[in-house]
């Protein structure tokens, strides 16, 4: 069990089980993310690393458990409270998914327009993120013409773009050559630093090696202690 100091823990869970009929994907999982802080959920393909992910951000409930975000609990939120909960996490995917028929700033520009932003905030905001990637100077060029690192980091500016609380990373460097991999985890870091709390899943421990980080490992759904970290 990995509890941290309550008082200033964002993220707290309590025996949290996730199952999809017979078959269990998550057993029994305690654990405190604090505030500001940089965690790496490692283990193998299958280990239950994304599952883990999606309960964090509502994209599916845990099956049984308690789940605290900054003190409130998500089983109990209702439906029409669930987008505003999820405005508090930044996603970031593998496979970038972005919006292969809009341009880098529209795919950015989304999640500001999602919260309600007048034009000229969403244009403010999306410049400052683009620019803090940099990838300002392809803000008119579509997703298809990128190269993944390129695609990524476009992906890391729309996930900040709602200045959220945590941002959450499925295996942010899974398809990309290793000078890539290193540019986005430093971006990250850099995120970090500037306060956000960063909790990325990877099997990839070299890449925990050289960046540092606490460290939850997972294996066949169940939190267990590192063994080659």
């Amino acid at each position: 069990m990995n509890i941290g100091n309550s008082e200033n823990s964002l993220i707290r869970m309590f025996h949290v089980y996730r199952r999809y009929g017979k078959y269990s994907a998550l057993f029994d999982i305690n654990f405190d993310v604090q505030k500001n802080e940089f965690v790496f959920i490692n283990g193998p393909s299958g280990a239950g690393k994304t599952t883990l992910l999606k309960l964090l951000y509502l994209g599916e409930p845990a099956s049984e458990g308690q789940i605290l975000f900054d003190g409130i609990n998500l089983s109990r939120l209702t439906k029409n409270k669930i987008p505003h909960m999820r405005r508090n996490f930044g996603i970031i995917f593998q496979e970038f998914k972005l919006i292969p028929s809009k341009t880098v700033f529209e795919n950015v520009a989304l999640v500001p327009e999602a919260a309600g932003k007048s034009g000229r905030q969403v244009q403010k905001k999306v410049s400052s993120v683009l620019r803090a990637v940099g990838m300002e100077d392809r803000q008119n060029a579509f997703p298809l013409t990128l190269s993944g690192g390129e695609q990524q980091r476009v992906a890391i500016a729309r996930a900040v773009a709602g200045d959220p609380k945590v941002i959450l990373a499925d295996e942010p460097t899974g398809s990309l050559d290793a000078e890539s991999a290193g540019m986005i985890m430093e971006l990250l870091k850099g995120f970090h630093i500037r306060g956000s709390t960063v909790i990325i899943a990877t099997h990839d421990t070299e890449l925990i090696r050289k960046t540092g980080g606490r460290v939850v490992y997972l294996k066949q759904g169940r939190m267990q202690q590192p063994s080659n970290l």
